[in-house]
């Protein structure tokens, strides 16, 4: 199989963190808008065939099995995957022989030459590791020849195949439309309201609605990033083990992302209560009881929010003064990740600031005390 030498570019890492997200917001409405949502469609169709289509994953989801005839196949690149990666070895140790040999070989007859006691025999013996070691060279690039070639029609029948497939998509899709009837309409958004964590608390009540809403579309917009790592890691796994290219990158953008999307995401779970916390005694009290427990707290919260906002602007300031950047081979920028600090204590200040205002609501004028 063909190595796999792609560099994820920095340009495009921060670009797809941005751009992914609105896309997929735009596609899931678009969908759930549609009468005919949740049913077999072309973009899902031609979204596994580009990812997982040599296994015939695009396929099962239309339904069809034929897909089974793929697995086949990809076992035969992942035979051969394994038998060009010990072939490369092979080739880089006897090649090494080789020439240790023929150094060996030189140093021989430089003792011949200066007439050393038992050189010659060191040279003959010299000359025959030489010509074993050039034999076992010769006969490890013919198996790895022989082992790009069978790899190398593995890849063409497989791509073969899903150039095929890629024009009967269409028709596919419609076969499977035409057989399955549409699922129910959902009844709200997958994120639109929070679950409790505990039975007894109740949902979340509303402080400040436009603060609410920026928490919301914040931790909605983030949570999309999720999925990134998915396709990255999947990557990574086929890069890996189907064309023995490991990246040096994947990993890195992964927990970076990561550490963003923890930042970013906390007053989203601040504003639905689903922080973990020690509540033995807090979730025995009333609502006007909890909200008075709240208010008490809230100044540790203030103090500790603040403390994280000043001294995160000030980790991101240097980060960007200095144009900070990892010390991997990737070398990916590191002030917009230590910009995230300062923005998400920001985001969690304001979320508190809305939970102060519901309640102090809820001590001073009684509600659902």
């Amino acid at each position: 199989m063909p190595s796999l030498s792609f560099v994820l570019p920095h340009w495009l890492y921060w670009s797809v963190l941005i751009l992914f997200p609105v896309v997929a917001l735009w596609l899931i409405r678009r969908q759930a808008a549609r009468r005919d949502a949740g049913r077999p469609n072309h973009f899902l169709a031609y979204l596994f065939l580009v990812t997982a289509g040599f296994i015939g994953m695009h396929r099962f989801y239309l339904k069809n099995a034929w897909g089974f005839i793929f697995i086949p196949v990809f076992l035969v690149v992942l035979w051969t995957s394994t038998e060009v990666r010990d072939a490369r070895e092979d080739v880089s140790r006897t090649r090494a022989a080789a020439e240790s040999s023929q150094r060996f070989v030189k140093r021989s007859e430089q003792d011949v030459t200066r007439k050393k006691t038992g050189a010659e025999e060191k040279l003959k013996k010299a000359q025959a590791e030489l010509e074993q070691t050039s034999v076992d060279y010769k006969i490890a690039q013919t198996d790895k020849a022989s082992a790009d070639a069978w790899a190398r029609g593995a890849a063409i029948v497989i791509a073969l195949m899903l150039l095929g497939d890629a024009f009967l998509v269409p028709r596919l899709v419609r076969r499977a439309r035409a057989v399955e009837p549409p699922p129910p309409q959902p009844l709200e958004h997958p994120m639109e309201t929070a679950v409790p964590e505990h039975p007894g608390v109740p949902p979340r009540r509303p402080g400040i609605p436009a603060i609410d809403a920026l928490s919301r579309m914040t931790g909605e917009f983030v949570a999309y990033w999720g999925v990134l790592a998915v396709f990255a890691y999947y990557y990574e796994v086929v890069g890996r083990y189907v064309f023995n290219s490991p990246t040096n990158w994947v990993h890195e953008s992964m927990f970076l992302m990561f550490g963003m999307q923890y930042m970013i995401a906390g007053a989203y779970a601040y504003r639905d209560e689903t922080h973990v916390r020690v509540d033995i005694l807090y979730s025995q009290l009333s609502v006007r009881g909890r909200a008075v427990c709240d208010l008490i707290t809230s100044v540790f919260f203030f103090l500790f929010t603040g403390t994280m906002l000043v001294s995160g602007w000030r980790f991101a300031g240097d980060a960007i003064n200095f144009n900070e950047h990892s010390f991997t081979e990737w070398e990916v920028q590191y002030w917009p990740v230590k910009l995230m600090i300062p923005i998400g204590a920001a985001l969690l200040i304001l979320q508190g600031i809305s939970r102060l205002v519901r309640d102090a609501a809820i001590v001073f004028r009684r509600r659902e005390a």
